[in-house]
């Protein structure tokens, strides 16, 4: 009886060569007969016996050359750190079938450039520039804290730099890790201006860590719809996470408020002022008035307005419900802040609201739902309530996964005519 073919064994290896690999890893080289991969790699594995073939660097033939090699009695194939991380592993597995091979991964260098500039990588936006446009890598950027880049040969580091500085990003330190486990080693750190001006080598990691307290710079170069933009649409404050009210959310809230041209409409809690702004669209020969008690958060109410060109909205610095007092009766309002005082700030608001108007109020826990539905129900009867729990597609590496933004309560009423006697 004839020997049962052994699977393919997709082999990781670093710039190091055989030195960095496991005594087990090191023996499964030594038993092949047939060993694929690209050149670069192969180079580093003339101490084993097995016939070298360079792996086709176009795909569709790369891909017959292992349906080829799986005929081989102990077939390898090489591939630089990680095979499964933007490596060879996932596309052979999805084509040919997983069963047909064994993974044996190295350290990925995107791990040891985290590694070497001491930073988790585990909440960091990685992705790789060669065959992406750099637009879209550019813009999950924008709104990142921390970001993992492969380079390209179109896209080396300087390009990159340059072009996240001609968008006004100029909010990170950069590191660039070149040429990760070999005696050649180098990691430099510097401004995004500083890296516009080097030249690095060809194998390399960009690593961009945000700078402390440093607020997104607002998407340009593109037409603002009327609601319902995109969140980095918006320069926002930080930490960002649910302090700017989402685009999805606030396309309901602003639905339900039923805005029409000539609408007063207040903002309460208005943070960086995006419910503000897309009313102030609506409402473009009223007033929007942004309540908001944060100096800095003023100024990027203040930025945005200008950004999006509604000198419509009116920045109110100060505290609901105490600052209502000197403000026009609204038409419409929106509540996305109240700290603890979300009776008294309800009531002041629900109280000012003119006959037929609306209030809509978004909430992001458990306990402020019940406290503003309880609230509301007091004032007005009929309370709608929404439960918005979203999740967004986004590419991660070469695949398409979604990311759950933080689920939260829109709560809505109609202030309805005064009783008659």
């Amino acid at each position: 009886m004839s020997e049962a073919r052994s699977r393919l064994v997709i082999l990781g290896i670093g710039d190091d060569g055989p030195a960095g690999l496991t005594e087990s890893a090191r023996r499964t080289l030594a038993e092949s007969d047939l060993i694929l991969g690209p050149p670069t790699v192969l180079g580093l594995l003339d101490a084993f016996p097995g016939r070298k073939e360079p792996l086709e660097p176009e795909m569709s033939l790369a891909l017959r050359q292992v349906r080829e090699a799986l005929q081989a009695r102990r077939p390898v194939l090489v591939s630089s750190g990680d095979p499964l991380f933007y490596g060879v592993a996932r596309y052979l597995c999805d084509r040919i079938g997983k069963d047909q091979f064994e993974v044996v991964p190295h350290v990925s260098s995107m791990q040891l450039a985290f590694a070497r500039i001491k930073e988790s990588w585990d909440d960091a936006y990685l992705t790789s520039l060669a065959g992406r446009p750099i637009e879209s890598v550019v813009d999950r950027i924008r709104i990142a804290e921390k970001v993992g880049v492969f380079s390209s040969d179109d896209c080396p580091p300087p390009r990159l730099a340059r072009e996240l500085l001609d968008r006004g990003i100029d909010y990170f330190r950069a590191y660039v890790c070149e040429n990760l486990g070999s005696p050649d080693e180098r990691v430099t750190q510097g401004e995004l201006v500083d890296l516009a001006a080097m030249e690095f080598h060809s194998l390399n990691v960009v690593i961009l860590i945000r700078k402390p307290n440093r607020p997104d710079r607002a998407m340009g170069g593109r037409r603002h719809r009327l609601f319902g933009n995109p969140d980095d649409a918006f320069a926002q404050s930080l930490p960002k996470r649910g302090l700017i009210t989402q685009a999805e959310v606030r396309a309901i809230a602003l639905a339900q408020l039923d805005i029409r041209p000539s609408s007063v409409v207040w903002d309460i809690g208005a943070g960086s002022g995006a419910v503000a702004i897309e009313a102030a669209q609506l409402a473009h020969q009223g007033v929007v008035y942004a309540i908001e008690p944060e100096p800095a958060d003023v100024a990027l109410i203040q930025a945005n307005a200008e950004s999006f060109g509604v000198p419509n909205v009116r920045t109110v610095v100060g505290r609901a419900p105490e600052i209502l007092a000197g403000l026009p009766d609204p038409d419409a309002i929106f509540v996305g802040g109240t700290g603890r005082q979300v009776e008294p700030v309800l009531g002041a608001a629900y109280d000012r609201l003119v006959s037929g108007g609306a209030l809509a109020v978004n909430v992001a826990t458990i306990e402020g739902l019940a406290s503003a539905y309880q609230a509301l129900k007091a004032m007005a009867g009929a309370v709608s309530v929404w439960n918005v729990t979203i999740a967004r597609g986004i590419e991660q590496m070469d695949r398409l996964r979604f990311e759950a933004i933080p689920p939260t309560f829109l709560l809505t009423v109609t202030k309805g005519e005064p009783a008659v006697d």
